[in-house]
């Protein structure tokens, strides 16, 4: 729990401490997590709450996501320092912050172009020159940009969508929320083989629903 008593140092080592506590163990991704301060990407009513291990609303209608989540999806991707990474769902623009801090290259489709705009200027606020959002429909991918050494979808597919999996590298590791919007979802990682895909079903998890389209303009 965030305890608005404790300084700021204290309040971040209790972070971690909690990150820890929950499976997130790799000292690169831990860097990433204490280098990019979450409370940046939470705004207004709920920003006292920053450092709780707890998914929080933003604005169109999404979340950020519970912080320990974000570590365990980025801990399974695997993240290596001459990647190229796709982020469907930018949202606050979190997990996208914590992927610059370990990729070469950082894409990120976002369907609300209010938050594009949001995130676009804390990113050059926080000089994260390696990561682009983009307004798009992020179930399609990035076909331009592809292939993709890594892939992370914050939002549930029923399946994992058939144009991720064709953007990813030989080699290559999705990690994407599977299941229906009202049920529980597992979170799914897939590496892509010579001959196929592997699927490793990693632990219950529950997104908002990966959407088709672009949202209303706010």
């Amino acid at each position: 729990m965030n305890d608005p008593a404790l300084e700021p140092q204290e309040q971040k080592m209790q972070f971690l401490y909690t990150l820890r506590s929950k499976g997130v163990t790799d000292p690169q991704v831990l860097g990433a997590m204490e280098k990019i301060d979450r409370g940046l990407f939470v705004r207004g009513t709920f920003e006292g709450r920053a450092y709780e291990d707890t998914p929080l609303p933003i604005a169109c209608g999404q979340t950020i996501s519970q912080p320990s989540v974000v570590g365990l999806m980025t801990q399974a991707l695997q993240v290596g320092p001459r990647d190229k990474v796709l982020e469907v769902g930018t949202g606050s623009g979190y997990q996208a912050a914590i992927l610059s801090q370990l990729a070469r290259r950082v894409y990120t489709v976002e369907r609300h172009r209010r938050l594009v705009r949001e995130t676009q200027a804390l990113f050059e606020r926080l000089d994260l020159t390696n990561v682009t959002a983009l307004t798009g429909d992020g179930s399609h991918g990035l076909p331009e940009q592809a292939p993709f050494d890594r892939i992370i979808v914050t939002a549930a597919a029923e399946d994992p969508p058939g144009p991720l999996l064709a953007q990813l590298k030989i080699g290559g590791i999705m990690i994407v929320p599977v299941g229906q919007s009202d049920a529980v979802q597992s979170l799914i990682k897939v590496t892509r083989l010579e001959d196929g895909f592997d699927y490793e079903e990693l632990r219950p998890v529950r997104f908002v629903p990966l959407l088709e389209g672009l949202g209303k303009e706010a």
